[in-house]
C-alpha cells in the first residue's frame, strides 16, 4: 500500500510541475510532497523527510501570499 501511495505522491509532484503558476500546481506539490513523506518515513530517510517538510512549508507560505 505503501508503494501505491508513493506512486500516487510522485505522479501529483509530476502534474503539479507543468501546473506551478496555478494554485492547483502548489496544492498537488504539497499533496505529493505530503504522501511522499509517508514513503520516506517508512523507510527512515530522514534527509528526504525533513527536505518534504521544508517544501510543504515552502509551498504553504506561497499559497498564502496568494490568497
Amino acid at each position: 500500500m505503501i508503494a501505491l501511495v508513493g506512486w500516487v505522491g510522485a505522479l501529483c509532484m509530476v502534474a503539479a510541475s507543468f501546473l506551478m503558476p496555478s494554485m492547483l500546481g502548489f496544492y498537488l506539490a504539497i499533496l505529493g510532497l505530503s504522501l511522499l513523506t509517508g514513503q520516506a518515513y517508512e523507510q527512515r530517510n530522514w534527509n528526504l523527510i525533513f527536505l518534504n517538510i521544508a517544501s510543504i512549508i515552502g509551498f504553504s507560505t506561497t499559497i498564502w501570499g496568494m490568497i
